[in-house]
């Protein structure tokens, strides 16, 4: 069972109101949670899940309610009435529907930040359109610089949902909260995955107007175009990744790669000389194991990595001195980030079974017991024990 009244982080105090919705929505949940806020869901009576391998639902209680259900109206505009932030990750007009939409949660409690996640946005030509990150991504400009010369291919969603997505969500309710407590007035943050990805490709836009960025996919510096930007395969069929930019990153890795005299590596940033050195890149680097090249390059200013799977990443020594991972009931994750130096934050919990804190919470946050009772006895929430 979570306790965020145990909770220290810098968030500390801070009250939120999540209508369980899918990925980017709950993430930046979690990422509140994280950092100390008081998060209940709001789920539906019934749902199955709950426990550590529901990450995103970390840190949470959770409320089962019939949102059908006369009553159910109220019970939700009195819990934002002590709330400092709603997150919804529904489609447009969802919650209007339900009869929760902004102005009404707004005249409920004119403080409150109501903070919507969606991919395209709450309007334009696509906003009541289904999609998932790959699409959004797409619009954007950003997929189409992801992937080899012949056709862009997609990577984790990280980028769109969580990148672009979460993130931006997160950013926007807390400096909307930011405002509110300095005057008085909440707002509604309008979370579009395609607007946090556009503003995300800001560098690509700035190399684009250089004049740094104008060839096609696969060409460019930092799309796989540059052969000192890029990963390749060892002896052992793992991979590295090397990144040194600057000349001088980029003369210590000749250096100790033997290579300071060849011919190809005396012009780094002359693009016809970038398909010789790439052959001699990819010569080298296949001779030796990836634990070889560990051994010689890594900690050094050569710009290095070891392209890792999560296991690995989490058994990884600089990973595991930072304490990156961490378990919940023996379920390996991200511990929080970022760090503070005062107000740390804490895993408050694994996902809890929907609806199992309802009577729990709702005595936390101001319901008298007979209201409690007459909530659980009509059938508007679910779970836990009056």
């Amino acid at each position: 069972m979570n306790d965020a009244s145990k909770s220290q982080g810098p968030l500390h105090g801070v009250k939120v109101v999540e209508f369980v919705g899918l990925g980017p929505a709950p993430f930046c949940a979690m990422l509140l949670s994280d950092l100390g806020a008081d998060v209940i869901r709001i789920d539906r009576p019934g749902a199955l899940g709950g426990g550590a391998e529901e990450v995103l639902a970390r840190g949470r209680r959770s409320i089962g309610v019939n949102l059908k259900a006369d009553g159910a109206l109220e019970l939700c505009l009195n819990l934002l009435k002590s709330a400092d932030i709603l997150l919804e990750g529904y489609r447009p007009g969802v919650m209007e529907r339900l009869g929760l939409g902004p102005d009404v949660c707004l005249k409920a409690n004119p403080r409150l930040v109501y903070g919507r996640m969606t991919g395209w946005g709450q309007h334009g030509p696509l906003a009541h359109a289904a999609g998932h990150d790959l699409n959004y991504i797409a619009l954007t400009g950003a997929l189409d610089g992801i992937g080899p010369k012949d056709r862009p291919v997609p990577p984790l969603n990280v980028v769109g949902d969580f990148g672009g997505g979460s993130l931006y969500l997160a950013v926007g309710v807390l400096a909307a909260l930011h405002h509110a407590r300095a005057t008085g007035e909440g707002q509604v943050v309008d979370a579009a995955i395609v607007d946090g990805t556009t503003h995300l490709m800001a560098a690509v836009h700035q190399l684009a107007a250089m004049g740094m960025w104008n060839a096609p996919r696969g060409d460019n510096l930092l799309d796989g175009g540059a052969p000192f930007y890029d990963c390749y395969e060892c002896a052992d069929g793992a991979f590295i990744s090397i990144a040194p930019l600057e000349a001088e990153f980029f003369a210590l890795l000749i250096e100790k790669l033997g290579l300071k005299e060849h011919p190809a590596m005396q012009m780094q940033y002359d693009p016809t000389r970038w398909p010789e050195m790439r052959q001699v890149f990819e010569a080298t680097f296949k001779s030796k194991s990836r634990a070889e090249w560990c051994e010689l390059l890594e900690g050094s200013d050569v710009c290095f990595a070891p392209v890792l799977n999560t296991v690995e990443a989490a058994r990884h020594p600089h990973m595991a001195a930072r304490a990156a991972f961490t378990e919940v009931e023996g379920v390996r994750q991200a511990s929080p980030a970022p760090r503070f130096s005062r107000t740390p934050g804490a895993i408050q919990g694994a996902a809890p079974a929907p609806g199992s804190d309802s009577a729990e919470t709702l005595r936390a946050w101001g319901f008298s017991e007979p209201e409690v009772n007459e909530l659980q006895r009509n059938g508007v929430v679910s779970g836990g024990e009056a």
